[in-house]
């Protein structure tokens, strides 16, 4: 079955123990004692994965009281095993190396000019600090005023390198560590009541096949827009809305800048404003009828359109009200320029340490590190979420893949004057993609300098 149970878990702990203490003497395959994979030390045993976690370090912090700061609180607590393994963990490492860890939570409406006014006056607010990557990259990292920490960010185990290697890239270092999931699934929601009554093909065999792309994306969407009353109009949808447009950028892995550029021209950008434009004058998707950007959902939730744009987490809301439909979950379809299914991110965030909150920046990673350290009783981080969202296993199943695989999008975000709202209203409004190009390159550009200026 794919969902553990706990005897089973239980039965199969036992065992990898009985195992593991068997083969405890036993060097790997070179002769050596397997660098350090076991996180204890350096050694181990041909049974192990090296994972690349941080041999034990010895340091003691005198007492000192190391702030954690956050907009929500992070300290593990016992709501599950593994927060007891974490807390545990915690605990030790507290009296091994003589400090305390406090959780600093501030409101996030407060917290942007808190922290980084802190940080700029040499006084942060703690010593490891959640921070969004627009917040501080480049305007904050130029400054000299983060630790870079990828050379301390190695265990896989625990840190989701993304975030380090990409995500929190400033001049070829990375200066964010992140642990726990990727960040949420996104893709299609698609109503297979309806897709049944209107005689659609289960949408799941493109994906089982290899072909759910932008193509027969577009050809479903089409099949499913139907006048069943004949009174002349439409009154089924194959698609809620034309509002896609940062999820089509991350499918076909193209961006709106890089690098401190902006990459209108670029070929797989054209790709994705082509595309866009086809949805638009081709009148793929539902009309707007001049709502906010909840009318998707809300459309959605008729039970009168076939597929809409979801995360993971709307699951339980969209359940909660259809509970008479069918709800099913795909992969964003690949554009043509992509090499896998691709979720998006566009404001990522991760733990930063302020070069004036300590000298020693790989005493935090490590103790980051070696909290999360655990053998988890779920098989990947995303599992008791999904479990808990998706019911049907090919919806499962396509989650993961979604998750496989994260693109940064930067946008108005970063970029406060780029004029996204009306470029994207424009595209949206069938504007030409060589029109808008033309008159947005520069608009573009301009927002871009006014953030990097001299600093690249």
């Amino acid at each position: 079955m794919r969902f553990r149970k706990s005897a089973l878990l239980i039965l199969v702990s036992l065992l990898m123990v009985f195992v593991a203490a068997c083969g405890g003497g036993n060097k790997n395959a070179n002769g050596g004692d397997g660098g350090k994979g076991s996180g204890n030390g350096g050694n181990s045993t041909n049974n192990e994965v090296d994972t690349g976690a941080t041999p034990e370090m010895d340091f003691d912090l005198g007492g000192k009281t190391i702030r954690l700061v956050s907009w929500y609180g992070e300290l593990p607590g016992d709501a599950s095993v593994d927060d007891l393994k974490k807390k545990e963990n915690l605990e030790r490492l507290q009296e091994k190396h003589n400090f305390t860890l406090e959780m600093v939570t501030i409101d996030y409406g407060e917290y942007r000019d808190k922290v980084t006014t802190s940080i700029m006056s040499g006084q942060p607010v703690g010593e490891i600090i959640r921070i969004p990557r627009p917040w501080m990259i480049p305007t904050l990292t130029s400054r000299d005023l983060f630790w870079p920490v990828d050379e301390y960010v190695t265990n896989y185990k625990v840190f989701q390198k993304l975030y380090t290697t990409d995500f929190s890239q400033y001049n070829g270092r990375g200066y964010g560590f992140r642990i726990g999931k990727m960040g949420a699934a996104g893709g299609i929601a698609y109503n297979r009541t309806l897709m049944q009554e209107l005689g659609i093909p289960e949408l799941q065999k493109y994906v089982d096949e290899d072909n759910w792309n932008w193509e027969t994306f577009i050809e479903v969407a089409k099949s499913a827009n139907r006048d069943r009353d004949n009174d002349g109009k439409l009154d089924v949808w194959g698609l809620t809305t034309t509002d896609i447009f940062i999820p089509l950028l991350a499918s076909n892995e193209a961006h709106l800048f890089k690098n401190g550029k902006e990459t209108l021209e670029d070929p797989k950008t054209i790709e994705v404003l082509n595309f866009m434009n086809r949805l638009v004058t081709e009148n793929v998707a539902r009309p707007t009828e001049g709502g906010d950007w909840t009318e998707p959902k809300m459309f959605f939730q008729q039970g009168n359109v076939l597929m809409t744009y979801a995360q993971d987490y709307d699951y339980a809301d969209i359940k909660n009200n259809m509970p008479d439909y069918d709800i099913g979950f795909l992969p964003f379809p690949k554009g043509p320029s992509a090499t896998q299914y691709q979720t998006h991110n566009t404001i990522p965030n991760y733990y930063t340490i302020p070069k004036a909150a300590t000298d020693h920046p790989e005493w935090l990673v490590y103790i980051i590190e070696k909290i999360h350290d655990i053998d988890s009783i779920y098989d990947y981080p995303e599992q008791k979420d999904f479990e808990t969202f998706f019911h049907n296993e090919d919806d499962l199943n396509n989650a993961r893949l979604a998750v496989q695989s994260f693109q940064l999008i930067e946008q108005v975000d970063y970029y406060p004057n780029m004029r996204y709202y009306e470029f994207v209203g424009e595209l949206r409004d069938g504007v030409s993609v060589s029109t808008l190009i033309e008159k947005y390159k520069p608009v573009f550009q301009a927002a871009v300098d006014e953030v990097w200026g001299g600093i690249q």
